[in-house]
Parts: C-alpha cells; structure tokens; sequence
C-alpha cells in the first residue's frame, strides 16, 4: 500500500492578494472540503487601503468570519496598483490566519506575501483612469 504523501501546507483557509487589471484584491478563501468557524486574519506590518486611509485589519471581514463555507471565497478592494505602488504602503506582507476547522479544532498559521511581483506588470488601464 504506497504511503500517503505528507502535506506540505495545512491552512485550508488562506489569505491571498490578486492584482487584476491593476485593481489589487485581498482574497480569503476556504479552500478546503469543510466549513472554517471564528475566522480572523491579522497583518504585519498593517495595511491600509484607498489610499491609505482605510486600515484593512479593522473590516469585519478579517476580525471574524463566523462560518465560512468549503469553497467560498470573499474578495476585498484594497487600492488600485498605482496608488498602493507609488505610496509608502508595505510591500512584505505576513498575513496570521486563525479559524476552528470543522472537527473543533483551533488551528493557525503565517503565509507570506511579496508584493512586489506586481509592481512591475503591466498594466490595461491608464493611470488616473
């Protein structure tokens, strides 16, 4: 019987950033095949969007999702490329991810972002536009 192979990343629930014709996203998604409870996300250094002004650890959305269903995902405008790249927002990001997965289990962890790839690609619409 061949050995199951180990996981290498154990977070069913994940924060991740989406640059999509130069609107940047912050994404949280279940993507496991369970529902996630008492959701909350935490960044370091903290991050604001529109333009610095909205701190993005404050939103409900990263304070506590109470149920999360398998599958779903909840996309949050964080800025436009142009704005978040040109200001002095962070670009080394980690995101602290806790949830209670569906066997009770408080479970938690750290992915790392680097903005920085972004910064650099092209993009469809203008500045300013």
């Amino acid at each position: 019987m061949p050995q199951a192979r180990p996981r290498v990343f154990d977070l069913e629930v994940i924060v991740d950033f989406v640059f999509d014709d130069d609107l940047l996203f912050i994404q949280l998604r279940n993507i496991g095949d369970q529902p996630a409870r008492r959701v909350s996300v935490k960044f370091d250094p903290e991050i604001r969007g529109l333009g610095g002004r909205k701190p993005m650890s404050k939103m409900r959305v990263f304070r506590n999702i109470e149920f999360f269903a398998p599958g779903k995902e909840i996309s949050v405008f964080l800025d436009t490329g142009d704005a978040y790249f040109r200001g002095d927002q962070p670009k080394e990001i980690v995101a602290t991810l806790a949830y209670t997965d569906a066997q009770g289990k408080r479970r938690s962890g750290e992915i790392r972002h680097d903005l920085r790839i972004y910064a650099d690609l092209g993009r469809v619409r203008p500045a300013g536009a």
